[in-house]
């Protein structure tokens, strides 16, 4: 028996039709606007579902409509505000590490994210209530109650279900997921970025074999080797830098420079394995600064800077200031990148100098950073005079694109220096484009880290100068096909190796030769340099280090590496839940 339906009021009418409204309005400026197909697919098929999903729980179309736009559309608003901010889109990572009441104290200082965040708090649950209050539930009211119910409670299982199957990262939509991170945080799909992100923050620990030999012993035996008096430590992440020479190509006389040869002061160099290519400067810091590959964690790994750097226990920063160091960081773009400030604070760090705040940015070159960094020294030492100090500096003139017309750079490198040797012209053109660019920073960055080593190691008072490459630069992908010569113990994987330097103006004994180190190998290198004790992690991590001859995740000895996580994470329990 039908029952006798009412006639729609006015008043819902209007309803209706300001939802369908902001519903198509979020349609157009949400999903149709991310970076592909696929995930323009994606993300309306998300739209769509959660309208259907609350049509069938609640029975009222306007509401369903509404909540599916506000809920959406706040996503892609904040996702825009935090780009245009921030340089990074809202992801998953953000509901916990970025609302907090530091986050809110910025939104303060400025009026226009101040006004629509407050806007958003009191209309979004303001017009949500109306349109619920508003609206009688409607669906399929002509029908008898028992089908009503059934019907509804299919529906709105069934749209679950649909809606869960999404959402899943072997699902239908499997080739939105996995994004490399440097596209995640640059393609401006921000829907897409936002709801895949929860699939990488699942940190998931190393496997280890249930038999370990419990034979091998993971605590260092031999005495510390340390200057007289505790020498000042600065290490420079050198943004997408690598040793020109290991391209086949690059036999010119531009290609070779100072900063990655040996000289008298020099205690260890190299080729560097690192765990990531073309970007991720994020990951190296993690791995330098823990002593961990941030590989060892599955996707959430690349989210380092969020959800591993308030788990780690042992860390560099925190090994010096056990030995009486004050750990500072000097960051050459604003803290808010990545919740770099943030994770510098978990890390240990007693002090974070934000570029912006002393005019650094995206154009400043490496010549900028010395002038910020010697200012930052003095003062430091003007105010801890008696206490040593570590360094910890990234620079950013390096940082892709590598695209600045051949014209507009000085020469040698305003015309190709390779021509003819990347067949076919278009990627010969290409390449010789980005090299030329590349070698013109390098040229700058040798001479900014000569001055800093007759800044640092010409004076009177012990210190230590590092520095390193995070990751080659990608060129666009193109770097993979340039010809290229390194060690066999480097891996099959010649993108994936920069280089590194330690200096010191203080003899030191120990000898340290190995034909590729691998970057979680960095930090225990540089406390070996600078005679700093050790704590437990960092005296395992010296051992595999010896152990594995400078190899980690390669490493041929799998038992010993399986010790290691065995005694890392079990017995130190370096990584919190």
């Amino acid at each position: 028996m039908l029952i006798r339906t009412e006639p729609t009021s006015r008043r819902v009418r209007a309803l209706r039709i300001f939802a369908l409204i902001a519903f198509v309005a979020l349609l157009g400026f949400g999903p149709l606007t991310e970076h592909t197909w696929p995930e323009k697919t994606f993300t309306a098929t998300l739209v769509f579902l959660t309208a259907l999903l609350v049509l069938f729980a609640t029975a009222r179309i306007a509401f369903a409509l509404l909540l599916a736009a506000l809920v959406f559309g706040a996503i892609e608003i904040a996702g825009t505000l935090k780009f245009t901010y921030l340089i990074t889109p809202v992801l998953a990572p953000d509901l916990q590490y970025f609302v907090t009441r530091e986050t809110i104290g910025v939104i303060a200082r400025y009026p226009l994210l101040l006004g629509i965040c407050l806007a958003a708090v009191i209309l979004i649950p303001l017009l949500l209530v109306l349109a619920f209050f508003g609206e009688p539930a409607s669906l399929l009211r002509a029908r008898p109650r028992g089908v009503r119910f059934a019907t509804r409670l299919l529906g709105t299982c069934a749209a679950a279900a649909l809606l869960t199957a999404s959402l899943i990262p072997n699902g239908p939509f499997w080739a939105v997921f996995n994004k490399p991170m440097w596209i995640t945080i640059n393609d401006r799909s921000f829907l897409t970025d936002f709801f895949t992100s929860f699939n990488d923050t699942v940190i998931t620990r190393p496997e280890i074999p249930l038999k370990i030999d419990g034979k091998i012993s993971w605590k260092l035996e031999r005495p510390l080797r340390a200057p007289a008096a505790k020498p000042d430590v600065v290490a420079i992440l050198e943004e997408s830098t690598f040793d020109p020479r290991i391209l086949k190509a690059c036999t010119l006389a531009v290609c070779k420079r100072k900063m990655f040869d040996a000289d008298r002061n020099t205690r260890a160099r190299g080729l560097l394995t690192v765990h990531t290519f073309g970007g991720g400067t994020w990951t190296s810091e993690f791995a330098v600064l823990t002593g961990l590959a941030h590989t060892l964690f599955g996707a959430a790994g690349l989210y380092a800077p969020y959800n591993l750097a308030p788990r780690v226990d042992h860390t560099l920063p925190r090994a010096f200031q056990a030995a009486g160091y004050r750990a500072i960081a000097v960051y050459p773009m604003t803290g808010d990148f990545l919740n770099a400030r943030n994770a510098y604070d978990y890390y240990g760090f007693d002090a974070f100098y934000d570029g912006t705040q002393y005019g650094l940015g995206w154009e400043s070159t490496d010549a900028d950073l010395l002038k910020v960094f010697e200012r930052i020294y003095a003062d430091e030492k003007r105010v801890h005079p008696d206490q040593p100090l570590f360094v910890f500096m990234l620079t950013l003139h390096q940082h892709g694109p590598h695209m600045t017309p051949l014209a507009e750079l000085p020469a040698p490198y305003d015309e190709p220096l390779f021509p003819g040797k990347f067949p076919p012209k278009d990627l010969d053109s290409w390449l010789n484009l980005n090299l030329g660019n590349y070698l013109e920073r390098l040229q700058q960055s040798d001479a900014m880290l000569a001055d800093l080593e007759k800044f640092l190691l010409g004076g009177d008072h012990p210190a230590v100068l590092m520095h390193f490459g995070d990751h080659q630069p990608s060129f666009d992908g193109a770097i993979h096909v340039i010809p290229k010569q390194v060690p066999p113990e480097a891996g099959p994987n010649s993108s994936m190796v920069t280089y590194y330097s330690i200096k010191s103006n203080y003899p030191v004994r120990r000898k340290f030769d190995y034909p590729v180190l691998d970057i979680a190998f960095l930090g225990a290198l540089v406390l070996d340099v600078a005679g700093v004790p050790k704590d437990a992690f960092y005296q395992a991590n010296t051992l595999l280090r010896e152990r594995c001859k400078g190899r980690y995740l390669d490493c041929k000895d799998t038992n010993m590496v399986a010790s290691y996580h065995d005694y890392v994470f079990n017995t130190l329990q370096d990584l919190r839940e």
